[in-house]
């Protein structure tokens, strides 16, 4: 015996909708059928396996999310039997009448037996709650990728006000959204793997423009997953297949580094100046040893060159990187993808020329030559390597002070 729910409402959400049970013998289909979708943001319930002896999980709506954006599932109001318990105890919960303990109060529904006495108790209870609140009407199907990107959009930056998100957060959202157009008027719910990774091979875009874009798909899915809006991540294995152009860059001009100096007080500009008058990779910062006493940074990444190196901090950004410590205990307390996107909208707030985080690192190089610091130890404050130059590589010993003398050569652009 199978229990089939069907679901019908009026458009517009005027009326409350009204669910149908039907009993239908069926000896073929499985044991345990696909349940129908809930309504957006009425919670989810989540099949856990079986040898339980509640195995659904009762999830109330998810109102919280990751830094980066992606929904984090609540902890489960109770534990349940069947699904169309763990069903009545959200339309409960979203009347109001959810209390701990309410499962227990819920007959017992053996449809193996033909319960429909409880069947129908449970139904009449349902709907009694149900009926007590608007608004809620059952999902749509069919929905797009457009529709739901906007549903998540709106959850993401409109719905959670505990959560204030920065102005590129949301224009990085935006961008990515309108550079996989050719998915906009798909079926969401159609959309496979393929779909999505041809959008990102077809993509003439830098590479942190595909990233933005793979980013878009992994919070989307995160989101439809929480409300049941697909059976399965098509987005977990997408990925960018050509190389990192990060190592390309264009260092910032002195005008954009004396403009970045005006605002140096935003907390954007402030990491951005500290990286151009240090030259490490945005990577390295993640888990660098600052010591302030001795007056340098130590860390590094990708090459056994650039690896646990030292450089002097610079006195022009000395208060910057005191500021940045007492604030956060770190230089960088944040994502390597979201503060980019927060690096492209500054810029384009202050009507600079688009960079990318390695362009600091370019702007610390260029800086280097122009002012005359020794090549050599320019070499070793970029921890660049010097090839088959031995006497350099094995027997060229420079202390802190030494380079300190180097890396002062350059003056505070602000002055």
């Amino acid at each position: 015996m199978n229990i089939y729910i069907v679901s019908s409402s009026m458009t517009g959400g005027k009326r409350p909708s009204v669910f149908f049970i039907h009993l239908k013998e069926d000896d073929s289909m499985p044991k345990r059928k696909k349940m129908p979708k809930l309504p957006n943001g009425y919670g989810s319930i989540r099949y856990l396996g079986k040898g339980r002896r509640n195995p659904y999980a009762v999830h109330p709506p998810t109102e919280n999310f990751t830094e980066n954006g992606a929904p984090v599932r609540p902890a489960a109001l109770c534990y349940v039997d069947t699904w169309i318990k763990g069903f009545t105890i959200l339309t409960a919960y979203k009347a109001g009448n959810y209390y701990p303990g309410y499962e227990n109060t819920l007959s017992s529904l053996d449809t193996a037996t033909e319960d429909t006495a409880n069947l129908q108790e449970l139904a009449n209870r349902m709907l009694a709650d149900y009926n007590q609140f608007k608004g809620v009407c059952p999902e749509e199907t069919g929905k797009t990728f457009a529709e739901v990107y906007q549903e998540f959009y709106d959850w993401k930056y409109n719905t959670d006000t505990s959560k204030t998100y920065s102005q590129s957060s949301i224009y990085s959202t935006k961008a990515a959204y309108r550079n996989c157009k050719v998915l906009h008027d798909k079926v969401f719910s159609d959309l496979r793997h393929d779909d999505l990774q041809t959008v990102i091979d077809k993509c003439t875009l830098k590479h942190a423009s595909l990233e933005h874009i793979i980013t878009l798909f992994h919070q989307m899915y995160e989101f439809a997953d929480i409300y049941d809006l697909v059976d399965k991540n098509y987005s977990a294995h997408i990925k960018t297949n050509r190389p990192d152009d990060d190592e390309n860059g264009v260092p910032f001009t002195e005008e954009e580094l004396k403009k970045m100096w005006a605002h140096k007080d935003d907390d954007v500009i402030e990491f951005l100046l500290i990286m151009c008058y240090s030259g490490y990779r945005i990577r390295a910062y993640k888990d660098m040893k600052t010591n302030l006493e001795e007056g340098y940074f130590q860390g590094g990444v990708k090459t056994m060159a650039g690896k646990n190196r030292k450089v002097p901090i610079h006195s022009s950004i000395r208060s910057l990187v005191e500021r940045r410590l007492n604030r956060y205990s770190s230089l960088f307390p944040g994502t390597y993808q979201n503060f980019r996107l927060d690096m492209y909208a500054k810029m384009e707030e202050l009507d600079l020329d688009k960079h990318t985080p390695h362009d600091c690192r370019h702007t610390f190089s260029a800086l280097c030559e122009k002012y005359g610091v020794n090549d050599n130890d320019r070499k070793r404050l970029l921890g660049h390597s010097f090839g088959n130059d031995i006497t350099n590589s094995k027997y060229g010993h420079r202390t802190i002070e030494d380079l300190r003398i180097e890396i002062e050569k350059i003056p505070n652009i602000c002055d």
